[in-house]
């Protein structure tokens, strides 16, 4: 099994966290002058030595773990604070940082919480253990979490916008070898519309001027030469333009054509290209621009091919023109010395029924071509009109780019977790504020200060010590005081010797029978 690399600057982190960490726990104990250094000072050490490496790979997993050293320290019979509440923190704040969700941590405090509740439960712990339990260490717990939390959502949001911005430079360098390519694949229908055409036609000039009667044999043989060189270089042609050609990118449409289809069709019948040619329909005005070149294209093309795979055959040309849309045919006969007629497949690999095809569905048109009679035919229909694009429903807004909708995504996270941070602390507040609230009044109503006991004297009735006493009894004394041996008859009231809320005071005790003092005790918190 592999382990897991651990990088230096990890253990360098984790050993600078662990020795502050270390140095609070110190403090805390030699300030408190703890009696077991093993059990109080050097098995927390140990703790955190686990818990803080442990963090990275089971952050809520370390933060239970600490989260018992406070709960070992409820059993302190003098308070119930100690130095490992800011290992706690720390940790926490580790946890928030370093886990995406927030279901998983939530649970992890929340059975933090409920172990220090139930070793409070258990222990039988006084009232300002329970306010310990219920309100420091829940904070300690909470709010380092929701910082962590925070401060994870700003590394994300500062991370998505450097990817963000190197995925936008990517894209720029993409567009603008689109447009390269794009520029390529229009050189390449060019080249192949056009040089492919005339050279073809050249060719078949050679061809008839060969069969001259009177050019001499040397004649006929250079004829003959510059025939071959020219479909040489037709074929060369075709190859150069299928490598600048990119699959499936038909690129921009190129310029208008100087000329028209009827002069298109006077050269060719001036090369000896036997064409005969109709127009028909009923279409009125000008044709569009897009038309007028898709015809262009589909008659050029196809005799093209004709004069290339069946020379000598008989070409038919029937231009139709309908209300809407223009019908483009083009059929040629097998070739006078019985080779069969043009199949579209060229040296090209049939690079330009292909091309002629990709323009033809780009004017929103069809283009069918196949064997026909003895011949073969190429059909293309073109609207006058382009087919318009979906439309969208009213209202509807335009889609956003990925990236704009992945950055506000990152920002709506980070919202979140913004709002989170201020809402989490103040229903805390809501939930623990009211009871540390009331503990805390309760604590410090019913105290009795030294002076005011001295000046008790047992004999003396309820009625003229009312101004020495406070306003209320203090409601929580120890069990074991609350069950100390007292006077027969008598009921007692205790009350509180200071106003320290997280140590332990003595505690004063009056016993009263029929409005009369009876007795007064000091009774120790320990």
């Amino acid at each position: 099994m592999r382990q897991p690399h651990i990088r230096p600057r990890y253990v360098l982190t984790d050993t600078a966290l662990w020795t502050v960490l270390a140095a609070a726990t110190g403090y805390g104990f030699r300030d408190a002058g703890g009696d077991s250094p093993v059990l109080d000072l050097l098995l927390p050490l140990a703790v955190l030595a686990v818990a803080v490496p442990l963090s990275r790979l089971r952050p809520g997993a370390a933060v239970f773990l600490v989260n018992g050293l406070c709960a070992a320290g409820l059993a302190d019979s003098a308070t119930p604070a100690n130095a490992h509440v800011l290992s706690l923190a720390a940790l926490s704040c580790l946890l928030g940082a370093r886990t995406a969700r927030a279901r998983g941590p939530l649970a992890v405090l929340a059975a933090s919480l409920a172990a220090d509740l139930a070793v409070c439960a258990v222990l039988g712990a006084p009232a300002v253990w329970w306010f310990y339990a219920l309100a420091v260490l829940p904070t300690a717990l909470l709010l380092p979490w929701l910082a962590g939390r925070h401060w994870r959502g700003r590394r994300e949001l500062v991370r998505e916008g450097w990817r963000l911005a190197g995925t936008l430079e990517e894209r720029q360098h993409l567009v603008a070898e689109r447009a390269r390519l794009a520029e390529r694949a229009d050189i390449a229908a060019d080249m192949h519309d056009s040089l492919g055409h005339v050279l073809s036609l050249v060719a078949l000039r050679a061809g008839a001027l060969e069969l001259s009667p009177d050019l001499t044999d040397r004649d006929r043989a250079d004829v003959a030469e510059l025939r071959g060189t020219i479909a040489d270089a037709v074929e060369r042609l075709r190859e150069t333009v299928a490598v600048l050609h990119e699959p499936g990118e038909p690129g921009p449409e190129p310029a208008p054509e100087p000329d028209t289809v009827e002069d298109l069709l006077g050269r060719a019948v001036a090369s000896g290209v036997p064409v005969r040619w109709e127009r028909r329909g009923t279409f009125t005005g000008t044709l569009p621009p897009l038309v007028e070149r898709g015809t262009y294209r589909v008659v050029q093309e196809a005799l093209t091919n004709a004069v290339k795979h069946a020379p000598g055959g008989r070409v038919r040309v029937g231009i139709d023109h309908g209300p809407d849309r223009t019908r483009v045919s083009v059929v040629n006969a097998a070739a006078r010395d019985g080779e069969p007629a043009a199949t579209g497949a060229g040296a090209g690999g049939g690079r330009g029924l292909t091309g002629l095809r990709e323009r033809v569905t780009v004017l929103g048109g069809t283009l069918r071509t196949g064997p026909y009679q003895d011949g073969f035919r190429v059909t293309a229909v073109l609207p006058h009109r382009a087919p318009p694009r979906p439309a969208r429903r009213p209202g509807t807004p335009d889609p956003a780019p990925e990236s704009a909708e992945r950055h506000a995504e990152v920002r709506r996270a980070a919202r979140r977790r913004a709002v989170a941070a201020f809402a989490a602390p103040a229903a805390a507040a809501a939930f623990f504020v009211p009871a540390a609230v009331g503990l805390a009044w309760q604590l410090t109503t019913g105290v009795l200060p030294p002076s005011r006991f001295a000046g008790l004297e047992p004999g003396a009735s309820r009625t003229d010590l009312a101004g020495l006493l406070p306003a209320r009894a203090f409601p929580y004394p120890p069990d074991h005081l609350r069950s100390a041996p007292r006077p027969a008859g008598a009921d007692c009231e205790f009350y509180r010797s200071g106003r320290d809320l997280l140590a332990q005071v003595d505690l004063y005790r009056l016993c009263w029978s029929d409005g009369v003092l009876v007795s007064k005790d000091t009774l120790k918190a320990t």
